[in-house]
């Protein structure tokens, strides 16, 4: 008989019996992680039955889509990847269920990622999860509740108030986080062997007051989801959200789930993130205002250096100074995809850029880094924008890291940093970053 191996590496001769695989997958399915997500609780049944059956080989992906996701059975999966994205949420719960309620299951599943077989492992009494935080399971049953992307893409007015919720519990978290990041603020540790990055900012703060971190609206965000129209500077700044002839073409219930969107201040945890890695700054932390897109007023824009988040789709800040930029933020509705576009592309340089996930679930993305003059030429702008949240975050991370921007300088080959913008492709397993590049970059002729 094989061994079975634990989660903590150690080994138990016994191997569990088929009843038992049986029974665990049903207590996985039939937990509130997966009381929302009929569909992926569907995907659990279907692989974890098919795993139970004798001498059962790896399942694959595009058995599953037409199984599961009712795809023809002929479907191009490269073509198609709603197996591959579904099968990173599905392995976010799994992890969530044991880490929670399962945490103490003696015999956990795991699905391994480059594939869809469940594997049974035993483990010992000594290694059962110590509970998990209070805050990390807020935010993890917070995500877990969410519907999954195959939910979304049918709509319904209970998916977008679903995610209203999620991004309410982020709110929250998010406050937490500050409190501890502003803790840590006065760490001189934190600058320690980064003198391209003090250089850098310290340039673009100028000494002002103040300096503003704005936050992208998720609000606006699932607005354009709903209404399928970015929403307009002029009509966000007077709150003027519905307007006549949006309202005119949805039907009263949309109108009603926008009313409701609206009725709150939502930002996502990445996006959050990428602000924190800016607010950890020492020499201009003290001068940081954090501040969400809805609060900002175009006297700051005027007067002050700041920090936008996220593309126009979510910050229609954005508006104001995107049209300084080469590489651009864009969408596509027929796909229902972000991009970035390439207004004049030189040697060996795409006009566009779409993110996209391999068969290992390696997420392939873009984001723009802009550093230009404020409107009024009083301060400075950054622009951080991606094709998603977490490569906005990783467009943060290339700007706070001393080896990443001592090579972008290597590569300007100046002594200070003229504006420029810059296209980083970024590399990405379950959000997390594994490789940021400098794919194209541009020099501004308004020099520091």
């Amino acid at each position: 008989m094989d061994s079975a191996v634990n989660i903590e590496g150690n080994v138990s001769r016994d191997e569990p019996s088929v009843d038992e695989r049986r029974q665990l997958i049903e207590r996985v399915a039939s937990s509130a992680h997966f009381r929302r997500s009929a569909r992926l609780r569907d995907f659990l049944l279907y692989v974890g039955g098919q795993s139970l059956k004798e001498g059962r080989a790896e399942i694959h992906e595009q058995e599953i889509g037409a199984k599961v996701f009712e795809r023809a059975p002929s479907y191009d999966p490269s073509q198609d990847n709603i197996v591959r994205v579904n099968a990173t949420e599905l392995r976010k719960r799994i992890d969530l269920y044991f880490a929670t309620d399962g945490a103490h299951e003696s015999l956990v599943l795991t699905i391994p990622r480059g594939g869809y077989k469940p594997v049974f492992q035993r483990r010992l009494p000594n290694d059962l999860a110590l509970p998990t935080p209070p805050t990390e399971i807020a935010l993890a049953e917070a995500v877990a509740n969410a519907p999954t992307v195959a939910e979304r893409s049918t709509g319904g007015r209970t998916a977008y108030l679903a995610w209203a919720g999620v991004a309410m519990v982020l709110v929250v978290v998010c406050a937490v986080l500050l409190k501890q990041n502003l803790a840590l603020r006065s760490s001189s540790a934190l600058w320690a062997g980064r003198p391209t990055v003090e250089a850098f900012w310290k340039d673009f703060a100028k000494g002002q007051q103040e300096v503003d971190i704005v936050l992208p609206d998720a609000s606006v965000t699932m607005s354009a989801e709903i209404t399928h129209q970015s929403m307009m500077l002029n009509d966000y700044l007077e709150h003027n959200y519905i307007n006549q002839q949006e309202a005119a073409s949805l039907s009263p219930d949309r109108v009603s789930d926008l009313t409701d969107i609206f009725s709150h201040s939502l930002v996502t945890l990445a996006d959050f993130h990428a602000a924190q890695q800016i607010l950890t700054l020492p020499p201009i932390a003290p001068s940081l205002r954090l501040v969400l897109a809805r609060f900002y007023t175009a006297d700051s824009i005027k007067r002050n250096s700041f920090v936008l988040l996220g593309g126009r789709k979510a910050n229609p800040w954005m508006g104001l100074v995107e049209e300084q930029l080469n590489f651009r933020l864009a969408f596509d509705p027929q796909h229902n995809d972000a991009l970035v576009t390439n207004r004049h592309p030189q040697g060996g340089e795409l006009s566009s850029y779409a993110s996209w996930t391999d068969a290992n679930d390696l997420t392939t993305g873009y984001c723009v880094v802009g550093y230009l003059p404020n409107p009024n030429r009083t301060g400075n702008v950054i622009m951080l924008a991606g094709t998603d949240s977490d490569t906005t975050n990783a467009a943060a991370e290339f700007l706070t890291s001393e080896t990443s921007l001592a090579k972008f300088r290597s590569m300007l080959n100046v002594q200070k940093f003229p504006h420029f913008e810059v296209l980083l492709k970024t590399s990405r397993v379950s959000n997390t970053s594994l490789n940021t590049e400098v794919i194209a970059y541009r020099i501004h002729p308004e020099n520091n």
